[in-house]
């Protein structure tokens, strides 16, 4: 029980450091998951993630679910996403009522160009940590330089490009198994 409320808390604070939605999460989940506490590697956090995007629902909730689950089983991951979605519901409960009041002020304006500015270097800094544990050898750059034009150019579900990198992981790690065993009887 007492592990799950360290799940709650930690997400709750990881959910209310959190602005611009999932993607810009992925920093705060690296440095407090992978580096400070240690529960999963950058190599996991990346299948979350991109389990995540393929899952109904929001990225972070479903990532914080996985997380908890690995680390208490089903509570964990009730308590991490009940954690991880806490800050948001009392925080934009709160600015529900006030934002029709001030979004119409320059200052207010200028503050969430700025959020949106700061959010695209946090996701830079994460992909940047990400690549150096997902793009390991030739076979995932070319995954990779594949992808990125495909995805920024085409209108395809991300949940398209993640099955068929998978399939293609798979089978070329079939075919290079195959020719070891090949190699072996011969």
């Amino acid at each position: 029980m007492r592990s799950c409320w360290k799940l709650f808390w930690i997400f709750a604070k990881i959910g209310v450091m959190t602005f611009g939605g999932g993607y810009a999460m992925l920093p705060i989940l690296q440095r407090e998951l992978v580096e400070n506490r240690g529960w999963t590697t950058d190599e996991e956090l990346a299948d979350y993630f991109a389990i995540g995007q393929c899952t109904p629902g929001v990225i972070a909730v479903n990532t914080a679910t996985f997380i908890g689950q690995k680390k208490c089983g089903i509570p964990g991951g009730v308590a991490a996403t009940l954690g991880v979605v806490f800050p948001s519901l009392i925080i934009i409960s709160v600015l529900a009522g006030l934002i029709s009041n001030f979004a119409d002020l320059l200052v207010v304006q200028y503050a969430f160009a700025g959020i949106r500015a700061c959010v695209c270097v946090l996701i830079f800094n994460a992909v940047s940590k990400l690549w150096k544990s997902a793009v390991k050898d030739r076979l995932t750059l070319i995954i990779f330089l594949l992808v990125l034009p495909a995805a920024c150019f085409l209108n395809v579900s991300p949940v398209i490009f993640v099955i068929l990198a998978a399939a293609v992981g798979i089978a070329l790690e079939l075919k290079k198994g195959a020719r070891k065993r090949g190699g072996e009887e011969a």
